[in-house]
């Protein structure tokens, strides 16, 4: 007696499975890559060619770009939540693993070109996601700036939020100039968090 070939329904099932999940992990991939080149506003079937896969197959996971933004976003926002207890973990001071993060959160912020713009009348949608943004990331370098403060490594009195958004500002407004580093005045901001800081002299 012959014993078929064909896989069974159950268990092809677990392989479609995997293979649906490969291709939404490589869209999200090389959407992170096309979208801090080209903004959040490139053509999706840029974003298509680069993970080698149809414009079709890319509508099948994400119908529409928005979906596409938002499932990137999240996945950055948690892999650099993740990345600082890591670097905590890793570096060779906790000094040394604030910098690192805070590059990472410079590439991250890379991939936001043009955010905005993707949900024009949608602010729920936009604010949903700054809160995840806020919820996620600024636990993780404040215990990063606690255990720097601890080590005596940090002593300048700036609170996380703050130094996130002035990160923020920072890569926002950093102008595409050959001779402009925003990662070079990055790292010397958090290097003036290891000095005293002077009084700021009151506005006239």
């Amino acid at each position: 007696m012959t014993t078929s070939r064909n896989p069974s329904p159950a268990t092809d099932a677990p392989r479609r499975r995997r293979d649906v999940e490969r291709n939404q992990q490589s869209l999200l991939e090389a959407a992170a890559e096309v979208f801090a080149v080209s903004g959040v506003g490139a053509p999706v079937r840029e974003v298509a060619a680069a993970a080698g896969v149809g414009v079709a197959t890319l509508y099948r996971h994400f119908p529409t770009r928005s979906d596409l933004v938002v499932a990137v976003y999240r996945q950055q926002v948690e892999e650099c939540a993740q990345a600082g207890p890591r670097l905590l973990a890793s570096a060779p001071s906790p000094f040394e693993a604030t910098l690192r993060w805070v590059h990472l959160f410079v590439d991250f912020l890379g991939t936001k070109h043009g955010l905005a713009r993707v949900w024009e009348g949608d602010a729920d949608e936009f604010t949903a996601l700054h809160v995840l943004f806020l919820e996620r990331l600024l636990p993780v370098l404040a215990d990063l700036l606690d255990a720097a403060r601890a080590s005596g490594e940090v002593v300048a009195p700036i609170s996380a939020y703050r130094l996130l958004r002035a990160v923020g500002d920072l890569v926002a407004w950093s102008p595409h100039d050959p001779d402009y580093d925003v990662r070079e005045v990055v790292t010397l901001l958090v290097s003036g968090l290891r000095q005293p800081q002077p009084a700021v002299p009151a506005a006239s």
